[in-house]
C-alpha cells in the first residue's frame, strides 16, 4: 500500500526491448519513491532509459517485471483497456513537440480530453476557459496552432495536460523545442502548477537549467539511478 506521503511508488522494475535476436535492457531492478506534490526532474543521456521510465509511470508502456502503484493503483496489474481509462483520468502528458491537432484551434485541443469525460458541453467549456487562463491565453483561445509561437503551442499543451485535473503531470524534454525566453516561461508555469495547484511532476530533461526548476533531480546512467 502505497504511503500517504508517496503518490508514485516504483519497486524492482526491469524492462528491456527485443532488436531482432538481441535483448536491449534498458532499465535494471529500478525502485523509487515520488512525494506527493514533488516536482522531480529525471536526467541522463541518450539512451539512459529516462523517457521509458517516465513512460512506464504514465502507463503508456509496460515493465517487464516488478510494480508501480500511483495515488493507491498498482498500474501494473491493470488490462489494456483499465489502463486506457485511468490514463485518462489520471495522467497529463506534455511533450517536446506540442503534439496539437493543426485543424483545432486552442480551446478545441484543450477541450480533446474532456471527451472522455461525462462533463456536458457546458462543463466542458468552464474546465476549458479556466485552463486558458492559468496558462494566460484566453485572447488565443480560437488561434490554430499555426498561428501561435512555440512557447505558446506549449501553453496549449500544458493546458490541455491539466484540463482534467490529473493526479500526476508528466512531461519529456518540455522546453527541448522551445528558445530560452519561451523555454523561461513554460518552467515557470510549471513552477506554478506545482506551487498552486500542488501538481505532482514528472519531467525528463537533457538541459541542466530546466532541471534546476525542480525540486530534486535524479541521474540515471545505463538503466540505473547514480548514488
Amino acid at each position: 500500500m502505497e504511503s500517504a506521503s508517496n503518490i508514485v511508488e516504483i519497486r524492482n522494475i526491469c524492462k528491456s526491448y527485443r532488436r531482432g535476436e538481441h535483448t536491449i535492457a534498458v532499465l535494471n531492478d529500478i525502485s523509487f519513491d515520488i512525494a506527493r506534490g514533488e516536482f522531480l526532474a529525471i536526467m541522463g543521456p541518450s539512451g539512459s532509459g529516462k523517457s521509458t521510465l517516465l513512460n512506464l509511470i504514465a502507463g503508456i508502456d509496460r515493465a517487464d517485471s516488478g510494480s508501480i502503484v500511483v495515488n493507491d493503483e498498482d498500474i501494473t496489474a491493470l488490462s489494456e483497456s483499465e489502463l486506457a481509462g485511468w490514463r485518462a483520468d489520471n495522467v497529463g502528458f506534455i511533450f517536446q513537440f506540442y503534439n496539437l491537432i493543426p485543424v483545432l484551434t486552442a480551446a478545441e485541443n484543450i477541450d480533446l480530453p474532456l471527451h472522455l469525460t461525462g462533463l456536458t458541453r457546458a462543463q466542458r467549456r468552464e474546465h476549458v476557459e479556466a485552463a486558458l487562463e492559468m496558462v494566460n491565453l484566453t485572447a488565443r483561445s480560437e488561434h490554430y496552432p499555426s498561428q501561435l509561437s512555440g512557447g505558446e503551442q506549449q501553453r496549449v499543451a500544458i493546458a490541455r495536460a491539466i484540463v482534467i485535473d490529473p493526479v500526476i503531470l508528466v512531461a519529456d524534454e518540455p522546453t527541448g523545442d522551445l528558445d530560452r525566453a519561451s523555454a523561461e516561461d513554460i518552467l515557470g508555469l510549471m513552477e506554478r502548477m506545482n506551487r498552486e495547484l500542488n501538481k505532482t511532476i514528472v519531467m525528463v530533461t537533457h538541459d541542466p537549467h530546466a532541471a534546476r526548476s525542480a525540486h530534486l533531480v535524479r541521474h540515471l546512467e545505463k538503466g540505473e539511478f547514480s548514488p
